[in-house]
């Protein structure tokens, strides 16, 4: 009989563990949280020092029941939640729900990073006490999202419509979004010019890049500039002034994080945040494999660090010294550094055994399971194998017009080991160029000049974010942690605070008016820096430096008054529908414009009676340049905002940006809006000046 009791979080990790274990162990699962704070109200008694009340979570007494019979049964009982802080959080609320102090029986806290029979027996050998740093910093987390989504979304719903929602990470998430919106609207082009030369060496041709005249100018800014140099250099004698030959290391990538598998497979398997970590989690918990049974196949994927366990690390040397040599073995492998706290309880994402290769798992996994375990366990392997080695070419060309000189630069490479690429190559990798150079190319060599070209270019404006690159800056600006920003994203997108449309991300009319709202009456909670202060904080309660009530003391009272000086000026502000200038076409009322999870829409004031609605045509008081219409505010299909002529579709006018009534005083093209400036809007001309006070 089973004397004990193993409680994980996911019923699909049971069976595994359990075939790991054998008889005398009984496993069962907590399916997730069991308490948490309620949903009806705040759930924090800010009287009493801020003392969460926890409730058992709807839906989860059958569970709680069924635990307790098991509990009743065992001698020990061991808590085996996922490995951080949320997981050790969960195990507290057993502890405390299925009022295991009282029971008398003896409770372990057991973690393990992969769920493989030797890593779950090992974890039996290391059981412990449950670590309540970790659990104070996911209470003071969870509490403190609690206080900024109950205090400040009921402002939103008054402001704007019901259902909307701020929160301490996804309102930054927003702003970071909406500022790099900003950023790309008031963009202007800058021109600029390239000077290449073609030469000839042998039967082969390679390019030579302007670089700078002689004084040292390196740009060159006009049309004008760039057909004056190419006509001082029609005639120019060129010579190589320097051959440097040398050799150049591609360090091998290191292995992933969270952050990191999140970027690459949006990046090379077009995967959502949520899609990667749904898939991992399948993977963590276990994949059925033939002659084997459930297995978990790679190591758990929630962590920020790049850290490989001993055992791991020697696997790897010597299935690399089997399969590709020893002078394909790493000599020594950096991890990452950060000047930001790491969780390192974790290791990298790696797969659990790495005979079990790509090829050998076709059979047992999905597609898509297939396509991510192929990411991680190339990344892996890669990571632990030697540096790539290029040999390379350096060529300074000078050209000799008269008494001026103007310096050329041109490059050559090749690959003279591979190393890690022979296993893992990505978009970055560079490609072997101009390799003839190495061998056939010196300070002596004569140059055969064929042709020069010029070309025109203007400076492009900032990218718009994608999950991976909003990601990427989420992290480097130490806001959420690996476990957040899937959620985060998932969120803003669901709210339709913003749209995705070809992987970019779109703030939506929507998410503009509450990111206004946020930045107006909230102003600290969407600062970048006062958030991942807080961030930095909540990491040192885990590491014990800080007690977790101290941050919601510090933190509530300032809310509060934020909140109450927000709700007074709102009263100030009549909160009705806006009338619009449309009749309904049903009753004859006066329309009024409403919000919807698209935007804005034109919506009959008799609801119920009279269910009328019809799109808002918002009109911009500019006439359309081609033919004289209206110019109206437009929206793509997934909600992304463009200008239009309302006579569409007999005139096709459009403008990502807001067109002027102004004519360009140059080239007679319409300008339109770019911040504080009105710009041509033919690149070419380039014409700016500043908007006056009436634009506005």
């Amino acid at each position: 009989m089973a004397n004990n009791l193993v409680i994980v979080e996911s019923p699909a990790k049971v069976k595994t563990i359990k075939k790991f274990l054998g008889s005398t162990y009984e496993v069962t699962a907590s399916q997730g949280h069991i308490r948490d704070l309620p949903k009806s109200t705040l759930g924090v008694d800010i009287e009493n020092d801020y003392e969460p009340k926890y409730i058992t979570i709807r839906g989860k007494g059958d569970i709680l029941a069924s635990l307790r019979k098991e509990v009743k049964k065992a001698d020990k009982i061991y808590l085996a939640t996922d490995p951080d802080r949320e997981g050790e959080a969960i195990s507290w609320h057993l502890l405390e729900g299925l009022k295991l102090k009282e029971s008398g029986k003896k409770v372990y806290r057991i973690a393990f990073n992969e769920i493989t029979k030797d890593a779950v027996k090992e974890s039996l050998k290391n059981a412990r006490e449950l670590d309540m740093d970790l659990v104070d910093a996911q209470q003071a987390r969870r509490i403190l999202d609690r206080m900024v989504g109950y205090r400040i979304s009921p402002l939103l719903w008054a402001k704007v419509k019901r259902g909307l929602s701020a929160g301490r990470v996804q309102s930054v998430a927003l702003r970071i979004i909406a500022d790099r919106e900003d950023e790309i609207a008031a963009f202007i082009p800058k021109e600029y010019w390239t000077v290449d030369a073609l030469f000839g060496s042998g039967k082969k041709s390679f390019v030579a890049h302007y670089i700078s005249d002689e004084d040292g100018k390196k740009t060159i800014d006009s049309g004008a500039e760039a057909e004056a140099i190419e006509n001082a250099l029609k005639a120019a004698s060129y010579k190589i002034k320097e051959a440097k030959h040398g050799e150049r290391l591609k360090k091998q990538p290191l292995p992933f994080t969270t952050s990191t598998l999140q970027q690459e497979a949006s990046k090379v398997l077009n995967f959502s945040t949520s899609k990667t970590m749904r898939i991992a989690q399948q993977l963590y918990e276990g994949v059925e494999i033939k002659g084997q049974g459930t297995v978990g196949v790679i190591t758990y994927l929630r962590t920020d660090s790049t850290r490989v366990s001993d055992e791991a690390v020697l696997a790897a040397k010597n299935f690399i010294n089997e399969q590709y040599g020893s002078q394909y073995n790493a000599e020594a492998v950096e991890t990452k550094k950060s000047g930001k706290k790491i969780q390192d309880a974790h290791e990298a994402i790696r797969p659990t055994d790495l005979l079990r290769t790509p090829e050998m798992m076709k059979a047992s996994l999905e597609r898509d399971q297939l396509r991510l375990y192929t990411l991680i366990y190339k990344r892996f392997l890669a990571s632990r194998m030697a540096p790539a080695v290029y040999n390379t070419i350096s060529l300074k060309i000078d050209a000799i017009s008269g008494s001026k000189t103007y310096h050329f630069t041109s490059s050559g490479s090749n690959v003279k080991f591979d190393g890690f690429m022979k296993v893992y190559t990505n978009d970055d990798t560079e490609k072997a160029e101009n390799a003839f150079l190495l061998s056939d190319v010196d300070e002596n060599t004569s140059l055969q000049f064929n042709s020069l070209e010029k070309k025109q270019h203007f400076t492009q404006p900032p990218a718009h974010y994608t999950e991976a690159s909003l990601v990427r800056a989420l992290e480097e600006l130490g806001i959420g942690r690996p476990s957040t920003y899937a959620p985060t994203i998932s969120v803003i997108l669901g709210r339709r605070y913003i749209i995705k449309e070809n992987k970019n991300l779109y703030i939506s009319e929507l998410g503009e008016a509450v990111n206004g709202i946020m930045k107006e009456q909230f102003p600290s909670i969407v600062d970048v820096n006062f958030t991942a202060t807080m961030e930095s904080l909540l990491d040192k309660v885990e590491e014990g430096e800080v007690k977790w009530k101290t941050i919601l003391r510090n933190f509530y009272p300032d809310l509060e008054t934020s909140v109450k000086e927000a709700e007074k000026n709102l009263e100030k502000i009549e909160i009705r529908d806006e009338e619009s200038d449309e009749d309904c076409d049903v009753c004859g009322r006066r329309m009024v414009i409403k919000y919807g999870p698209h935007g804005k829409f034109l919506a009959c004031p008799g609801f119920p009676e009279c269910r009328n609605t019809k799109p808002y045509l918002e009109k911009i008081g500019v006439a359309c340049p081609v033919c004289g219409k209206d110019v109206i505010a437009r929206k793509t299909q997934k909600g992304r905002r463009y200008f239009g002529c309302s006579g569409y579709p007999d005139c096709d006018f459009i403008s990502w940006s807001m067109p002027s009534e102004e004519k360009c005083p140059t080239c007679g093209q319409y300008l339109v809006v770019k911040g504080q400036k009105l710009v041509c809007s033919d690149q070419q001309c380039g014409f700016t000046k500043e908007r006056a006070q009436k634009d506005e």
